[in-house]
């Protein structure tokens, strides 16, 4: 009796399933068959195709621009390391509970309350432009190094606050199992706190990689010839946004397997929890 009505509970689940797929399907046929229909008989889009979606200026411009993201590629990869440190780091001072560490833990406050309250663009520009301004000899005053360290300070602040929200996901009672057997404080983190806190943010902190790996392009505003900048000179030379749509298709081909696994991750942690 149990197997039959599991049976029929399946079969009821399986077929609420290939319903909601049919109407998804069938919804989103119909939404890009309007589009597809509609789009073109604009006014303007004779104009805005030739200006934004021409063929032969995007396979021309397509090599200079998949260079140019190399920098881009170069630049996350070294920030993202940093950021995860200084994020920690940061997370841990946020922590403190000893009244001998206030001063770390109202540094933490201050700096994640500083750098999550300015735009990560104006961050860009002060330290970008203030500090070369300051005269330092090369190659300490590139725009490379500047504005790589303001990425991190912004980032490392939004992970820091990730990072802490998983620290404080851990139950109370296992700081006071762990201290009951003997261990430091610094163990306790070390060994029972960090590995459940790291493990439960990481579908979080994969989101901020993804905006990070997009967010780089602003550098483009201090100097460095990377995707975006690039995509501006062939504009200028060729008097046409293509360029722009073809540094968006690059930006989608590597931030949207991203974001799917970012998901993934996260169905995962919920299935798992419960």
């Amino acid at each position: 009796m149990t197997a039959k009505r599991l049976t029929a509970r399946q079969a009821f689940e399986r077929r609420t399933r290939r319903r909601s797929l049919v109407i998804a399907t069938s919804s989103t046929l119909l939404v890009v068959g309007a589009l597809v229909l509609l789009v073109p008989m604009a006014p303007g889009w004779d104009a805005v195709k030739k200006s934004f979606f021409n063929g032969a200026i995007f396979i021309e411009t397509l090599p200079g621009l998949l260079q140019a993201f190399m920098l881009d590629i170069l630049i996350f990869l070294w920030c993202a390391p940093a950021i995860a440190v200084l994020g920690l780091v940061i997370a841990l001072c946020r922590d403190a509970r000893s009244p001998a560490l206030f001063p770390l833990r109202l540094f933490g406050m201050a700096y994640t309350d500083i750098f999550r309250g300015v735009p990560v663009i104006l961050i860009v520009y002060l330290i970008g432009f203030g500090v070369p301004g300051l005269g330092l000899p090369r190659p300490w005053n590139s725009p490379y190094i500047w504005g790589s360290l303001a990425l991190i300070l912004t980032y490392s602040a939004y992970v820091a606050e990730i990072f802490r929200s998983g620290i404080e996901s851990v139950h109370e009672s296992q700081r006071a199992a762990a201290r009951s057997l003997g261990l430091a404080h610094a163990d306790v983190m070390r060994f029972v706190i960090l590995p459940q806190a790291i493990r439960r943010v990481v579908p979080a902190n994969m989101n901020m990689l993804i905006a990070l790996q997009k967010d780089v392009a602003l550098l483009s505003f201090i100097g460095p010839v990377e995707i975006l900048r690039q995509a501006g000179v062939y504009k200028s030379l060729l008097a046409n946004f293509t360029p722009y749509v073809g540094a968006a298709v690059i930006f989608l081909i590597i931030t949207i397997p991203a974001t799917r696994f970012a998901d993934y991750l996260l169905a995962k942690q919920n299935r798992a929890r419960s």
